[in-house]
């Protein structure tokens, strides 16, 4: 919003989506059409269902922000090794 330039990603035209494209959304335009409905923004959701989209493996999920965490829990380790004075009370 407010900037000028060319954005990082081409945006396709509203009229490349098919509903037809996606078999889990011709399942869900014929079901509602049994009930006597239909979406009109179906159209929008096809996106979703290309291949490529929202395949994100399962360690990625799991293990995010891992690698960061364990630079973090080093640091902290050495800072508390060099300015941590040992106080060592003799086993009490």
């Amino acid at each position: 919003m407010g900037k000028t330039g060319k954005l990082p990603y081409d945006v396709p035209d509203w009229r490349v989506w098919k509903v037809d494209d996606a078999p889990q959304l011709v399942k869900l335009r014929e079901r509602l059409a049994v009930k006597g409905l239909k979406d009109p923004w179906l159209r929008n959701e096809v996106w979703r269902f290309q291949p490529g989209m929202g395949k994100m493996p399962l360690y990625k999920y799991v293990f995010k922000g891992f690698g960061w965490g364990f630079v973090a829990f080093g640091i902290a380790i050495t800072l508390e090794k060099l300015f941590w004075k040992e106080d060592d009370h003799g086993g009490h």
